[in-house]
């Protein structure tokens, strides 16, 4: 009689790299049903592009690198990837920005590096980064979601797979009839015009909190961090910190003035507030590893939010505000690391020498 025979390890460990990505691809699939009910099926076409060109360029990597391929690609780590960039792109984007992008993330900001473990940078918004400054036309063209009383011209799916393989519309379309500012570009132009957060919040696309469409959005998202926490995949301090970051600051702000400061609400429900706080902020590659330095680490993030959207140029800023904290993450594990039971503590070792 011929027993099964496996070879060690015997028993897989829980924080098996595959395992966990497995979980935060599925806690992603609500947010990821949401966005394309509202925005069309071009999420569906960039997700497939940007999986395509993540997994040949995580492939190629490992083989110039005399890695396994199959392990690499395996591990899903460059699936989290591409879902990540995609959620951060319009849903109307050309076949070659996203793959630009995909290749970015995967080849430059996680191999160069040393690839999975060792990258100083989220290579989702890294990649994002990188087509906003190569390709900032194409990041503008953002839909009005599909709600029945906006007055908005939807394109067909064959419409939709033609723009994200040429790039063009059909002859009687225009980029202006299908293009709207998202709600934080229009908070932001709108208090430039010297208009009040009232009469913006009063518009047809602005819903209670956020915009109209991204505020569900936003909720399908909190429902697939909540599941991360449930399962322990990630821990409370990052999302917490990040969320308190951004809500202190601009809680404050409104107080004084509501009429010239979003309130901490349109903070949380617009742009990718939640999908920062849960998904990717909480990379746990590149973000602090202490638990102090976690909580600093969040709230730096949540703070550059709020300043980049109060005061810079672009309407969110999450993606610069992760990699501005990514590139702190080491002077803050050094300053925030717990002592050693036995050892003296730092300031005291400094008075000993």
């Amino acid at each position: 009689m011929e027993f099964e025979r496996r070879e060690a390890p015997f028993v897989t460990p829980p924080t098996e790299v595959a395992a966990i990505m497995r979980q935060v691809l599925l806690a992603l699939v609500p947010a990821a049903l949401a966005y394309t009910w509202f925005f069309g099926p071009g999420f569906i076409l960039n997700l497939m592009v940007a999986a395509l060109f993540c997994a040949l360029g995580e492939a190629a990597m490992m083989r110039i690198r005399g890695r396994s391929i199959e392990t690499a690609l395996g591990d899903y780590s460059a699936m989290v990837t591409a879902v990540l960039l995609v959620f951060a792109l319009p849903a109307l984007t050309p076949w070659w920005v996203t793959a630009t992008g995909a290749l970015f993330a995967v080849v430059v900001a996680k191999h160069l590096y040393g690839g999975l473990g060792f990258n100083i940078f989220n290579p989702a918004m890294a990649g994002y980064v990188a087509v906003m400054v190569a390709f900032p036309m194409y990041l503008n063209l953002w839909t009005q979601p599909r709600m029945g009383d906006l007055d908005y011209h939807y394109l067909t799916v064959l419409e939709t797979f033609r723009y994200t393989l040429t790039g063009t519309l059909p002859d009687y379309l225009s980029f202006d009839a299908i293009s709207r500012a998202t709600p934080l570009d229009t908070v932001k132009a709108g208090l430039n015009n010297m208009r009040t957060f009232s009469e913006i919040q009063a518009l047809p696309s602005m819903g209670d909190f956020g915009g109209r469409g991204w505020e569900w959005i936003a909720n399908f998202t909190a429902i697939g961090g909540g599941w991360l926490l449930l399962k322990k995949i990630i821990r409370w301090h990052i999302p917490f910190a990040v969320l308190m970051g951004l809500l202190i600051p601009a809680g404050v702000m409104y107080f004084i003035d509501p009429g010239i400061s979003p309130g901490p609400g349109f903070h949380l429900f617009s742009g990718g507030t939640i999908l920062c706080a849960f998904f990717i902020a909480t990379d746990p590659v590149s973000a602090a590893t202490s638990t102090r330095g976690r909580l600093v680490y969040g709230f730096g993030i949540g703070f550059l939010i709020f300043a980049i959207r109060r005061w810079g140029s672009y309407a969110d800023g999450v993606a610069f505000a992760v990699l501005l904290m990514n590139l702190a993450v080491p002077a803050i594990d050094y300053f925030t690391k717990p002592r050693i039971v036995g050892h003296p503590r730092r300031n005291d070792r400094g008075q000993n020498e």
